[in-house]
């Protein structure tokens, strides 16, 4: 299996130059690809791929010796790979948007169902770029101490500050823009090491009141990080929209928004290593709903024919359900769960909040933290849905009866 590791890396001020100017050649080169593949299309209905683009790579790197010359052979393949990967994306989006077009017929609104083309990106947003170890980057561990270093081809032997070990082998290493903060992410490859047994089978319930709640009655708090900054947000906000555009003051604005921004990532993402990592060092197998997120989050605004209900308050379960991240912390989980030798089932999440975990009659919900069974009485929800997902997993958590 592979992990990745994040690590702060301090670059000097020329190194942070050569790395800015390192950034801007390989957007350049990812615009030029997505030009030509438009253009080809465009005009004479030919679609260029991948192969066909590294292909001409040798020919760029000739006539550009102190541009796009000076850089990694195979860092610009990843670039060139990583639009390919794009394409691929927005093909499978055209195919279930026709898909859904037929499906629905001739009444469909088609503007609900649009496809955006990939855009070119302006260098500001272009941020990161991968290189394959000992092609054009190296890593130097730290081998007990403070400090480990990266080298990157056109830039340099860059500081990193190592705050933990870093375990395997090396494959690649990406060096990585935030803000005015430079990363580099280290992704090794290593053997799982499987954890003793404990005896534990659970079935989680994501939720928004409390961020989850098990099968056997564990509960842990949702701490609704963005509530907690959105006034501060909302007020950098404000104040950006009035400063004059291009002046100083906006800059400085927009910094201290994307700072606000990333101690809310930083803090949930930190919340669900921490939460997954007591899951899966406490259970043997653990069922989750595989819930559509996206799906979930749509905007509720609908058309001028046919407008949304409820428009408001959709937003703001929107809002909450975002900020709980439950598709990251699934994947925290997943990828924590394999290094560590345990079983994470994916269930329907059809129906598991409203039927009884004991009986499977339908239950009624007068309040979001409550069903009612007609033959068992008032229950809880969230407690309910779990031991429904863990009988629906085939878990013998001892409290989870198959319906």
């Amino acid at each position: 299996m592979r992990r990745a590791y994040k690590l702060r890396a301090y670059p000097i001020r020329p190194q942070e130059g050569r790395a800015v100017r390192l950034l801007a050649d390989h957007c350049d080169l990812y615009n030029a690809a997505l030009q030509e593949r438009r253009d080809a299309w465009r005009m004479r209905n030919l679609s260029v791929s991948y192969g066909d683009q590294s292909a001409q790579l040798k020919e760029i790197r000739a006539a550009d010796p102190d541009g796009q010359g000076r850089h990694s052979f195979t860092a610009q393949q990843q670039t060139l790979r990583r639009l390919n990967a794009v394409f691929a994306a927005y093909f499978k989006r055209v195919r279930k948007a026709e898909k859904g077009r037929q499906q629905a017929g001739s009444g469909e609104n088609l503007r609900q169902r649009m496809v955006g083309y990939p855009r070119f990106k302006p260098r500001q947003r272009f941020d990161q770029v991968l290189f394959v170890a000992g092609d054009g980057a190296k890593w130097e561990s730290a081998d007990g101490g403070r400090w480990a270093h990266a080298s990157f081809q056109a830039v340099g032997r860059v500081k990193v500050g190592q705050h933990r070990p870093v375990v395997g082998r090396v494959k690649t290493l990406q060096l990585k823009r935030e803000g005015r903060r430079w990363y580099v992410v280290v992704v090794t490859e290593m053997e799982p090491v499987s954890l003793p047994t404990t005896g534990r089978d659970i079935g989680v319930d994501v939720g928004v009141t409390r961020f989850l709640t098990t099968s056997d009655g564990e509960v842990v708090a949702n701490p609704r990080f963005l509530k907690a900054a959105q006034e501060r947000i909302v007020e950098l906000q404000r104040r950006k929209q009035r400063a004059r555009l291009g002046s100083g003051n906006r800059r400085r604005l927009r910094r201290a928004l994307a700072k606000e921004w990333r101690k809310v990532r930083n803090q949930r993402r930190d919340f669900h290593h921490k939460t997954a990592r007591g899951l899966v060092d406490t259970c043997d197998a653990l069922a989750l709903e595989q819930l559509r997120v996206a799906a979930m989050t749509a905007a509720a605004a609908g058309s001028v024919e046919h407008p949304g209900r409820n428009v408001a308050a959709k937003a703001g379960l929107n809002r909450s359900i975002l900020d709980a991240g439950w598709g990251q912390f699934t994947s925290i989980l997943v990828a924590k769960a394999e290094s560590a030798g345990r079983r994470v089932v994916l269930v329907s999440p059809a129906f598991t909040s409203i039927d009884c975990h004991t009986c499977g009659a339908s239950c009624g919900r007068p309040r979001q933290e409550i069903v009612v069974c007609p033959t068992h009485g008032e229950l809880d929800a969230d407690l309910n849905g779990a031991r429904n997902i863990a009988a629906r997993a085939g878990l013998g958590s001892g409290q989870a009866s198959a319906a």
